[in-house]
């Protein structure tokens, strides 16, 4: 199993902790870290910007990174979020497991002859 940092900018704390929370509860990620604030300057439409952020630094799957992204693009109020994922490619052998045993395997489909709905998960 392969395994990333996915790491986002919050406009503020609340932010953070709406998006981190979701991503929990929604086994998308294992464990999110909130740090902040933080100083970002950034060129945004032709000039240099500075902003105060939150950083939310997530540990998942590789195979969930993107419905992670799309779910972080659905909460957040920038037009462009920071989301970027960085593959770990050593860690802690029981770390490692242990994200994988906290976050929920990536959707497969599931036939209508094993009892249970098209789409859902088992």
């Amino acid at each position: 199993m392969n395994f990333v940092l996915v790491y986002v900018t919050a406009a503020n704390r609340r932010e953070a902790r709406r998006v981190g929370a979701a991503l929990l509860r929604e086994r998308l990620a294992a464990c999110v870290n909130l740090v902040g604030p933080v100083e970002s300057q950034y060129w945004w439409q032709g000039k240099i910007e500075t902003a105060r952020e939150w950083l939310l630094l997530a540990k998942t799957r590789a195979s969930l990174a993107k419905p992670l992204m799309a779910r972080v693009k659905a909460l957040h109020s920038y037009q462009t979020p920071c989301i970027v994922t960085l593959s770990l490619t050593a860690g802690n052998p029981a770390f490692l497991k242990w994200i994988g045993a906290e976050t929920r395997p990536a959707l497969r489909r599931v036939s209508r002859g094993c009892g249970r709905r098209a789409g859902r998960t088992g």
